[in-house]
Formats: structure tokens, C-alpha cells, sequence
């Protein structure tokens, strides 16, 4: 080998090396990495365990001439210092206030299940966002290399009663973990869950307490995983909501909230700090944060649907879990502050908390949207202190909205109303140039003549276009408006969910298995207004527009029968209101009147010498401009064919 092929082979060494040394991953991502592998084998081996004891329990129970010591034995190398706390009877104890009714177990030290007093379900029953053996809240550990769930274990609860919390200041609570097994020096040694239950207010404060733990609690890993999973149950009539369903949130750390997919199963790899997660479901969250400056180091979240829990319980919904990762590193006390909000999701109580727990009520993507909707949510709370009949509240609502928009209505209208009065002159236009090979010249007399009496054919669009954003905003507010659960009006049970005057015993793609009779309405109303307008603006003459304005309202009818009522309701008011202010502003200035001062106006302009190009817009120049190099191009084109005939 040469001295060149050595030296080459020296310097793609060495680029190598300086490559995978600026690629390789940072102390941090090292750790978080380790910690996110550490987490799974965690659940692996909790997993593992779960069967062993399973299976454990059925020998023991089939073989009674088993000795006690044995039993006793196996015990003990299973759980180590925690033995003890592994066999004893599961006592509930249920602490309610006006707003929550929280019921613990001893089995695992956590809540067993959680009832909002103030609220029901669709079918009138008690409001309970989780219960049963299969929710989950507790540690995962290794103590003298044995796996340890606080969910297998027994904890002692400070009081063994029920309490009904009457002190404003609320209700302090805990459950404790004693690892003694005969270890003298254990007396003093506790893994605690404290709650404070607050007594007006959805709340829970949450420590997880770690005292006097260093020498049983490994902690070469500076940390441990807690465990929460919850079973979702239905509340509304329609859970699966196609804009606002069941999803799990999560917010990083001085970051927005992200979700996972709604409505599907699905897992997702938390590798940064992260402040809160939320199992959210159409009107309720169930969230946990991290308190004060804290955060969950690591963690994965998952949601997914069980077939089995499907049919064997019909208020299921699907299962939310999350492993996420707290700080530890084995000193004589150690503690990590929570928060658990069980309560509405409403966006303005949310905010209240300043966590950005509001950014999972979906009121619009797009910040013009979110601004509107937040005016829109001041207005409704401001009528809703006035009133108590929620379907007038929509009614004042939207006349509010349309006043708001009279100035643009009004433009809107006399764009339209221009055309419509200079139509003589136009259909003068079409008889003079019947042929298609005329279109370049018919429409450059149309623009001369759209130029005489005033009118600009584009006027019409900019009111739409700013009317356009507020229509998409009601769209995003009223499914989402937790002040119109079980509220009803007229024929709606609930404008919140869609109304439905005749159940169907069968589905209709694309439409549903149930007829909402204010959607029809809705869609009847559109259909009529578009009718006059394409009369108005003279389409009627025009089979493919007349299709394409047509062919929205259509749509409409399938995609709103499952929708809000309110939503229905309100397009509704909005189509009515309509017709009112085309008719009032139709009175105050008809056809023949504009048609009379256009053409005095078309008059003075033509003695001042309006017509002369000095009088033109640059819009107008640079549209004639365009016109007259489109006429050139045709004319060199017809230029060229004909050369080529020849």
C-alpha cells in the first residue's frame, strides 16, 4: 500500500470519527433514553408478577396440606420487607363534598373511584368517571432486586370511616405503606399517598411521600415510575364524538399541549419533561399534573380500546394509561407534589387554573377562530346571568353576531343589488355577443360596462370572506359548549347532542339512523336563501353554478344530523335573520331607487369625462392590460395556425 492510499485512508478515519463524536447523543437524551427502556421492563416484569401471584393464589387455594411456612417462605422471597402487606381484606373509605365524591381503596392506597355529585350521564344516572379493580394508581420500584407494585399491597388509611366534608378548608386524607416484615428499624419507614379533598372545588391535592425508604427503595436510577390507568365510561349519548371525543393530552414542559390520535388507539413515547397528562373525555377531564415547578421526567401514554371490556361492559369506552417517571434519589425523605382535576372540561373554568388545561377544549385551531370564539364565550356567559332558557340565549346571541355584521351584510347586499339593477344593460350584452368565440369581447364590454355604473363584480366576495371565519367559529363553539349539556328546548332533550324526532330502525350511510328536525330546517332555509340569491344574481339561467350552490346544503343535511342541536339551532336563526335583513334593507333601498341614482351617476361621470383612462384604477389598467395580451397571444396564434394550413 502507498503512502497516498494510507494517508487517504487515515483521513476517512478520522472524518468518521469526528462524525459519530458530533452525532453522539447528549448526557440528557443518554439518561432519558435509559429511563424510557428502564420503564418498559418495569411494566414487563409488573406484568410478570401480576401472573406469578395469579398464579400463585390458585395453588395455594388448590392445595390445602400446603404447610404455612412454606407458604410464609415463598412470601417472603417475593416480596421481601413488604411481606406483610401483602395478604388483608380491601375496605373502601368515600370522602364527599358539593362537588366530588372520591371513594379509596386499602388495596394499593388509591382512588377507587371518582362521582361528580352535581352532574349525570345522558340516562340520568350518577356522573362516576372511573371505577373497578382494573384503574390503577401506584409506584413500581425494585426493593432487594425484587420487582414492587403498591397496586398488590395493602395500605393502612388514616381513618376508617366514610366522611362528609363540611370544613371550607377541606379534607385531609392519606394511606400508608409500612415495610415491615419484622424489621425493627422499619417502624419508622412509610410510603404515603396524602389527598387533600378541597371542599368546593374539582381539584386534588396529591403527595407522594417516601420516608425513611433509602434502604429499601433502589434508587441507582434516580428514579421511579408511577402508574396510572384508567377505564373510560360513556356519559354522553354520543361518546364518540368526531370532533371532540375521547383523547389523551399532554403538555411538555413550558410547551403547548399535543394529543394522541382521537378515537384510535395509539402510544406515544414521552422523552422530555412533561407538566400534565389528561384522560379527557366530550364534556369531563380526569388530569394529572405535576405541582409547583416539578415535572415527570419521562413517561409513555397509550390509549386503546379492549374488545373483551367492550362486551362485557357496555359503558366502556377505552383504556388510558400512563408510566410516567418521578424523581428519587434516596434520601431519608423525599416527596413529589400532584394535582388530579376530576371535573367539567369547560373552558373557562379551566383557564381559571392557569396550567393551560384549557388548550384541550378544541374551540378552533386557527388563531382568528380561537379569538372569536372567546369573544363569543364572554357574550354567552354574560347572557347566560340575564337568562335561564338557553335556546333564547342562541337567539340573542346570534342577533348580536348579525348586528355585528349589518355593515358587512349591507355591502354585501348593494354588490349584489347593482348587478341585479344594471340587468337590462347585460342581457343587452348576451344578445349582442351569443357566440362563444366572443367571450374575450363580451367580457371586456361587461367591465366597461361593470366601470359606467359603478359596480365591482369582486365587492361581493370580501364580506363573505369576513363572515366566513365566524361561521367556522360557531362551528368549533357549540359542540364544545359545556353549558349546553342536558339543557333543553322546544323538541331537543339536549342541545348538545343532536335531536332526533324519529328513530330509524335502520343506518343510512353518510347520514345516520335518526332524522334531527332542526337540521332539516336548517338545511331547508339554506336551500331557499340560495334560491334567491342565484335569482338575485341571475344564475337561475346557469345549470352547473346552480348545482355546485346546491349540492353545500345537501352536504349539510348528512353531516349535521349527529351534530349539536345547537349548532343546527343556530345556523337556523342565522338563515332566518337573513332573509329579515335582505328584506329590510330591500325596503329601504329597492332595485328601481339604486337603478335610478346609478344611472344619474353613470350620467355625471361620462360629462366629467369618467371614461378616459386617466379616471381608471390600477386594478383596471392592469386587468386591460392582461386583456389586451390575451387578444395579442390569440391573434399570433391564429396567425400561426393559419401559416400552417397553408
Amino acid at each position: 500500500m502507498d503512502k497516498n492510499s494510507v494517508l487517504g485512508l487515515v483521513l476517512i478515519f478520522l472524518v468518521l470519527s469526528l462524525f459519530f463524536w458530533w452525532q453522539r447523543p447528549s448526557k440528557e437524551q443518554i439518561e432519558q433514553t435509559r429511563r424510557y427502556n428502564d420503564s418498559i421492563n418495569l411494566v414487563r416484569m409488573h406484568n410478570d408478577s401480576i401472573q406469578a401471584a395469579q398464579a400463585y393464589i390458585a395453588e395455594n387455594q388448590s392445595n390445602d396440606t400446603t404447610n404455612d411456612s412454606v407458604i410464609n417462605a415463598k412470601v417472603n422471597d417475593q416480596f421481601g420487607v413488604f411481606a406483610s402487606s401483602v395478604n388483608g381484606s380491601e375496605t373502601f373509605v368515600t370522602v364527599s363534598t358539593p362537588k366530588l365524591e372520591v371513594t379509596f381503596t386499602t388495596l394499593g392506597g388509591r382512588m377507587a373511584s371518582v362521582t361528580l355529585p352535581e352532574f349525570h350521564t345522558f340516562d340520568s344516572l350518577p356522573l362516576t368517571l372511573f371505577e373497578g379493580p382494573d384503574n390503577v394508581f401506584g409506584l413500581s420500584f425494585f426493593s432487594n432486586n425484587r420487582l414492587i407494585n403498591t397496586d398488590d399491597l395493602y395500605f393502612v388509611p388514616s381513618v376508617s370511616s366514610n366522611v362528609n366534608v363540611t370544613d371550607p378548608d377541606g379534607y385531609d386524607f392519606s394511606m400508608r405503606l409500612y415495610p415491615s416484615n419484622g424489621d425493627s428499624t422499619a417502624v419508622n419507614s412509610y410510603i404515603e399517598f396524602a389527598y387533600h379533598i378541597p371542599y368546593d372545588d374539582y381539584m386534588i391535592d396529591v403527595s407522594c411521600n417516601l420516608v425513611g425508604m433509602e434502604q429499601y427503595v433502589y434508587s441507582r436510577n434516580s428514579f421511579i415510575d408511577l402508574t396510572w390507568t384508567m377505564d373510560i365510561l360513556q356519559q354522553e349519548k354520543e361518546e364518540e364524538d368526531r370532533l371532540n371525543g375521547t383523547t389523551l393530552f399532554y403538555q411538555f414542559d413550558g410547551d403547548k399541549c399535543d394529543k394522541l390520535t382521537q378515537n384510535r388507539d395509539g402510544e406515544k413515547n414521552l422523552s422530555v419533561k412533561t407538566r400534565w397528562v389528561s384522560y379527557k373525555q366530550r364534556f369531563f377531564a380526569s388530569t394529572l399534573i405535576a405541582k409547583n415547578d416539578e415535572c415527570f421526567l419521562s413517561g409513555t401514554v397509550s390509549s386503546r380500546k379492549d374488545a373483551r371490556k367492550v362486551k362485557s361492559d357496555s359503558r366502556y369506552v377505552r383504556t388510558m394509561s400512563s408510566v410516567l417517571a418521578l424523581p428519587y434519589n434516596g434520601e431519608p425523605s423525599e416527596s413529589f407534589g400532584m394535582s388530579m382535576y376530576f371535573g367539567p372540561a369547560k373552558f373557562t373554568l379551566l383557564k381559571q387554573y392557569g396550567l393551560g388545561l384549557d388548550d384541550q377544549i378544541n374551540i378552533g385551531s386557527f388563531f382568528l377562530n380561537r379569538w372569536i370564539n372567546r369573544g363569543i364565550m364572554a357574550v354567552f356567559h354574560l347572557l347566560e346571568k340575564i337568562i335561564g332558557n338557553y335556546g333564547l340565549i342562541i337567539l340573542l346571541l346570534t342577533i348580536f353576531i348579525k348586528l355585528i355584521l349589518s355593515p358587512v351584510t349591507y355591502k354585501s347586499y348593494l354588490s349584489t343589488a347593482k348587478i341585479r339593477a344594471i340587468k337590462p344593460e347585460t342581457d343587452e350584452l348576451n344578445a349582442k355577443y351569443p357566440n362563444p368565440d366572443d367571450a374575450m369581447k363580451k367580457q371586456q364590454a361587461t367591465m366597461e360596462l361593470y366601470k359606467k355604473f359603478g359596480v365591482s363584480p369582486m365587492s361581493g366576495c370580501l364580506p363573505m370572506l369576513i363572515q366566513f371565519p365566524i361561521l367556522v367559529a360557531m362551528f368549533r363553539f357549540f359542540p364544545v359548549a359545556f353549558e349546553l349539556r342536558q339543557k333543553s328546548f322546544l323538541w331537543a332533550h339536549d342541545l348538545s347532542t343532536y335531536d332526533s324526532i324519529l328513530d330509524l330502525p335502520f343506518n343510512i350511510p353518510l347520514y345516520g339512523d335518526h332524522v334531527s328536525l332542526f337540521t332539516l330546517l336548517m338545511t331547508a332555509t339554506t336551500i331557499l336563501y340560495t334560491m334567491i340569491n342565484n335569482k338575485n344574481m341571475g344564475q337561475e339561467g346557469q345549470p352547473g353554478m346552480k348545482m355546485m350552490t346546491y349540492l353545500m346544503p345537501i352536504m349539510f343535511l348528512g353531516i349535521f344530523n349527529s351534530y349539536s342541536a345547537g349548532l343546527s339551532y343556530y345556523y337556523l336563526l342565522f338563515n332566518i335573520l337573513s332573509f329579515l335583513q335582505t328584506f329590510i334593507i330591500g325596503k329601504i333601498k329597492p332595485t328601481e331607487k339604486l337603478r335610478a341614482e346609478m344611472l344619474l351617476k353613470a350620467a355625471q361621470n361620462t360629462k366629467k369625462g369618467g371614461m378616459s383612462n386617466g379616471g381608471k384604477s390600477r386594478w383596471e389598467k392592469k386587468l386591460e392590460e392582461l386583456q389586451k395580451m390575451q387578444r395579442e397571444q390569440a391573434r399570433a396564434q391564429a396567425k400561426e395556425n393559419a401559416k400552417r394550413r397553408r
